[in-house]
């Protein structure tokens, strides 16, 4: 979500190897997953970074969602009117407040879609992190561990653990997302 956000708004300006940055950037959308998977844990295994949750798994999962944040990032930014921050640097502010107290509050739901969205895809992505993660397992890789063997009552609670989680979790962003309208309302009316 912040390398998403932090991306587009890089390319809001023009600069040298843009669009090869860009097709780098979406190049995983077209290639097979086991293969990025592949060869990011062998990447890492090269440079002698031990295969893991926060270093190759991390790496393997951007590639799948990076691409995603970022496309609805830019298409938040190409109607994005620029006079708004163009009214808050006539006032004084500074980037980061312009940002903070303007940009955000107009991007902010769509950033915790990018955000919701970026969960959906990893909740459940085995291809790549199979090939990247080493010799630990994520909750997707076990629950298919569990079901090529034998079926237990693991699998089921296992299974309504992950479905709360995840309704918890999309209760709460729409719940932020109703939060976020209603101060950008109030912020407009005063």
């Amino acid at each position: 979500m912040a390398i998403s956000v932090a991306a587009a708004l890089g390319f809001r300006r023009r600069f040298p190897g843009a669009g090869i940055l860009f097709y780098l950037a979406i190049a995983s959308l077209v290639m097979p997953g086991l293969l990025v998977g592949f060869g990011i844990g062998l990447g890492f295994q090269v440079l002698g970074i031990p295969g893991g949750l926060f270093t190759s798994a991390l790496g393997a999962q951007l590639t799948w969602t990076l691409p995603f944040g970022l496309l609805v990032m830019f298409a938040v930014f190409n109607r994005f009117n620029p006079a708004y921050e163009e009214a808050g640097r006539d006032l004084g502010a500074t980037p980061w407040q312009n940002f903070r107290h303007i940009v955000l509050p107009i991007i902010g739901p769509s950033v915790i879609g990018v955000a919701m969205f970026g969960f959906t895809l990893s909740w459940d992505e085995i291809a790549r992190t199979s090939q990247a993660i080493g010799d630990q397992n994520t909750l997707p890789l076990e629950l298919q561990g569990l079901t090529t063997s034998v079926t237990t009552p693991v699998i089921y609670a296992l299974g309504t653990m992950t479905t709360v989680l995840s309704l918890t979790v999309m209760v709460g962003c729409l719940l932020a997302v109703r939060w976020l309208t209603r101060r950008r309302l109030a912020a407009a009316m005063r």
